[in-house]
């Protein structure tokens, strides 16, 4: 069965396994913290798939044997891959009363066996998770603040979605960071989330990849040569890329059909922030949506690239950065 992820709060979601699978990690830990919320009776147990796969059988009397502290459990397995679909036999003969079991998994393809097991079946759960847009982060931010009748800038409110690169998860970070704040401050400015969301390491990520898509390959060197990335930094990087290359990918496709980079630039939703106005305006001239589309799609191959070799992630990401 097939949800959406605003559905969860529609349905009665027990007795079930629950796949969550994409990209969007943000948005998966707010619907697994919700289902732990609405049902605080439940034992919760973790596990990672490498572990239910080496002792599948004490897995699958785990979920058999009644807890002696609660009524209700709650099985969260994490980093899930199409290697789980070896044991879902075993799992159809367990007696779901009482039971949730949470699957998450990254991005699977369409034609995963998981993936269509999931759709396919009548009462188990398939919810994809897809990344969020600068639309609803905007969206996410006016929410949060709302509640707390805290009120900023449009120009400060691209700042935390730039900052935040792409990533729900560090999106609720900067705002808890700015619901502190106001707590000692009746009104917030522009400097203010300047400094608060400007940590350490951040500006020369963002310089980074400004410079990336300007095509200026002596700055670059530059950064490259005067910064220590860890793998961690590696893949900011590649998310923030991503970031930019998408919000580059939109501003070209209204370019093309106005023909006026001013007013392409000015229009643009959420606003640009007016210090990056002169160097977007570069990108467009430098970048065809052809290009930009070509880029995507490897930046994507570099990230999984990244993932799966830790130990040489800085002279990927260099090799990346360095060829336009």
């Amino acid at each position: 069965m097939i949800l959406k992820a605003y559905e969860i709060n529609q349905k009665k979601i027990s007795d079930k396994i629950l796949l969550l699978y994409g990209l969007n990690e943000g948005y998966k830990n707010e619907i697994v913290n919700k289902l732990i919320n609405t049902s605080p009776e439940s034992e919760i147990i973790k596990y990672e798939e490498n572990e239910v796969l080496i002792n599948k059988q004490t897995f699958i009397d785990e979920l058999s044997n009644q807890s002696l502290f609660a009524n209700k459990k709650m099985i969260i397995i994490n980093r899930i891959s199409n290697k789980f679909s070896n044991i879902l036999d075993d799992l159809s003969k367990i007696n779901y009363e009482n039971l949730l079991i949470i699957l998450n998994s990254g991005n699977l393809e369409k034609k995963s066996k998981l993936r269509q097991y999931f759709e396919k079946h009548k009462l188990h759960i398939s919810i994809a998770f897809y990344e969020d847009n600068d639309q609803t982060l905007l969206q996410i931010i006016n929410n949060h603040l709302a509640e707390k009748e805290i009120k900023i800038s449009n120009e400060s409110k691209s700042l935390i979605i730039e900052r935040s690169s792409g990533d729900r998860i560090n999106l609720l970070n900067e705002i808890d960071k700015i619901k502190n704040l106001s707590l000692t401050r009746d009104k917030i400015e522009l400097d203010d989330i300047l400094k608060l969301t400007n940590m350490s390491g951040d500006y020369s990520i963002f310089e980074l990849v400004e410079n990336y898509l300007s095509k200026n390959k002596k700055k670059i060197s530059k950064i490259l040569n005067e910064s220590n990335y860890g793998n961690e930094d590696c893949i900011l990087i590649i998310r923030t890329l991503l970031n930019r290359l998408k919000r580059l990918l939109k501003l070209r496709s209204n370019f093309e059909k106005n023909n006026n980079i001013s007013e392409t630039i000015s229009s643009f939703k959420p606003p640009i922030f007016w210090k990056e106005k002169e160097i977007v305006s570069k990108q467009l001239s430098l970048w065809s949506s052809n290009k930009i589309k070509k880029r995507i799609y490897e930046t994507y191959d570099l990230e999984i690239n990244l993932k799966k070799n830790t130990q040489n992630s800085f002279n990927l990401l260099s090799d990346f950065i360095l060829n336009f």
